[in-house]
């Protein structure tokens, strides 16, 4: 099993791949000149497409080396894309060495990890808090009734500590450590529990030099209002569109609350707060989508959303 964060580490000078996964992740930032380390998704879409081809070559040997068995290989998409991004993603991956390639929807995947009844006639509404970008939905008998993608997620949450850092102290830090700042005392509204201050170090935007500081637990709440409440605002909409009957479904239920995001202190109270719903999160809420995933690639022939295709010549 692989449980790696989508980032590729290249040697410019060669064009050959230096590091995937977790080890290029520890590289962003930390890098010589001739090596880049770059995530090739953004937003949940391909930006680089030679560079999605060679992540996903690593991952797909490293689930199936040991196994001997042929990859047949589910990627989940956001719900929002478009036919030629979805085109894009399949290709990408029957190029990395993939036997047959399925695209199943992120919000459909993490309803189906999250154990909520989507067979069934009765709607359910599911939030995924990703890195590149939040999914929320309505289910019922197999689908998604209503969705809405909205791209911001945990990735806009650390560049905007980034920004209050930069703005009010005139200190330059990096995506890794505003990541654990947020994880230390990320809030979604003050006074959210949790250490008052964090310490961070970074370069001094006047001086050059290398300098530390602390920051403040409710700054930092202040600044992820905004990334928030676009989320909320997304949720937001998809409640408007409901059809009434499963309105009602939801309005019983209240909505499930996965994804990275759903870590963030605060952030399922001040669901709560706007919506009126009941919020539940998930307990392993980082892997609810994949757990998903899964569990539909063994029965793909009961989801129509999981689109199969035939293996496809590499492209030259």
């Amino acid at each position: 099993m692989a449980f790696e964060p989508s980032v590729v580490a290249v040697d410019q000078r060669t064009g050959d791949v230096y590091a995937v996964g977790a080890d290029a992740r520890r590289m962003i930032g930390r890098t010589p000149a001739h090596i880049t380390a770059t995530r090739p998704l953004r937003h949940g879409v391909i930006a680089d497409f030679e560079m999605t081809e060679q992540m996903l070559r690593y991952f797909i040997r490293s689930a199936f080396s040991r196994l001997g068995a042929s990859a047949e290989v589910i990627v989940c998409v956001p719900s929002g894309v478009t036919q030629v991004e979805r085109s894009a993603v399949e290709e990408a991956t029957l190029a990395a060495g993939a036997s047959r390639a399925h695209l199943i929807e992120e919000p459909l995947a993490a309803a189906i990890g999250a154990e909520l009844p989507v067979g069934e006639s009765v709607g359910s509404l599911v939030v995924d808090i990703g890195g590149g970008t939040s999914e929320m939905a309505v289910t019922a008998l197999g689908g998604m009734v209503v969705s809405h993608s909205v791209r911001v997620g945990g990735y806009d949450l650390d560049d905007a500590i980034v920004k209050l850092l930069q703005d009010t102290q005139r200190l330059l830090i990096g995506q890794e450590q505003a990541e654990a700042v947020k994880l230390e005392i990320g809030a979604a509204a003050e006074g959210g529990g949790g250490p008052a201050f964090a310490e961070v170090a970074g370069r001094d935007l006047a001086t050059g030099l290398l300098r530390r500081t602390t920051v403040e637990r409710d700054a930092v709440s202040s600044a992820l209002q905004r990334p928030l409440a676009q989320i909320i605002e997304g949720v937001e909409l998809v409640l408007e569109r409901t059809p009434p009957e499963l309105s009602a479904d939801i309005a019983d239920t209240g909505l499930m609350l996965v994804g990275g995001g759903a870590l963030l202190r605060g952030f399922d109270q001040l669901l709560r707060r706007r919506t009126g719903l009941a919020v539940t999160t998930t307990d392993d809420p980082l892997t609810t989508v994949a757990r998903g995933a899964g569990i539909a690639l063994e029965e793909s022939h009961q989801l129509p959303a999981a689109r199969r295709s035939k293996r496809r010549r590499r492209r030259r």
